[in-house]
């Protein structure tokens, strides 16, 4: 008689990043940001990703990058997001300012996310 072992499913990628967009998400709602968009992706390919677009309570429209990491092992979560990422983050939130005809005053936050931990960086960086 063969024994036959069930396979725990493996927790995809994607389902990491889904986990950690929901976790930053309910930390940003707590602290009083508004949902307005998750997961903006500009047209055609090489484009750019908005994991979370926010509104705080002053009007500012907030484009969130979420890293989760489950250590501080290579610098960590926040450091992830390097040169070329911050680039195509600004690429996404010019083309998805371009629907607004007065554009709100904007701002660039990171959710990095190590193990339990979740550390909030507004204005982690600019625009230029």
């Amino acid at each position: 008689m063969a024994l036959f072992k069930l396979k725990r499913p493996e927790v995809t990628a994607r389902a990491h990043g889904n986990a950690a967009e929901d976790a930053a998400l309910a930390h940003l709602q707590a602290a009083g940001l508004a949902l307005v968009e998750r997961n903006y992706r500009t047209p055609g390919r090489g484009g750019g990703e908005i994991d979370l677009v926010m509104r705080d309570s002053h009007g500012t429209l907030v484009f969130v990058e979420v890293r989760a990491r489950t250590g501080a092992s290579h610098g960590g979560a926040a450091a992830s997001v390097g040169a070329v990422k911050q680039r195509r983050i600004v690429l996404a939130a010019r083309h998805y300012l371009m629907r607004h005809r007065s554009p709100p005053p904007c701002r660039f936050d990171v959710v990095a996310i190590e193990g339990d931990r979740v550390e909030w960086l507004k204005a982690a960086f600019d625009a230029a």
